[in-house]
């Protein structure tokens, strides 16, 4: 298990207030509330940075190669997928 350290974070008494009712309702502690939310961002920020950096990195490909697919041949590959999870991806072409 990894190691924890304390760490302080200032909320408003209106947040604050807020977080201790919804710990009462889960019938969890603030503190848990709070860890969790803060663990929930962290990973979505990170899913949407890594999304960020793959989107560029196509980018990038594409301005490079020109190859592609069509919005029509994603379309219908998609579709194709729906039904068949094996489904082949079509060849990019310029």
């Amino acid at each position: 298990m990894p190691t924890s350290s304390t760490t302080s974070l200032k909320l408003d008494s209106d947040l604050k207030e807020r977080v201790r009712q919804l710990a009462a309702v889960r019938r969890r502690t603030p503190h848990w509330i709070m860890r969790e939310a803060v663990e929930q961002y962290v990973f979505r920020e990170e899913q949407r940075e890594q999304l960020r950096h793959d989107a560029l990195a196509a980018w990038s490909h594409y301005q490079t190669t020109g190859l592609h697919l069509t919005a029509k041949e994603a379309d219908d590959w998609l579709a194709k997928l729906e039904n068949d999870s094996s489904a082949e991806a079509p060849e990019c072409h310029r």
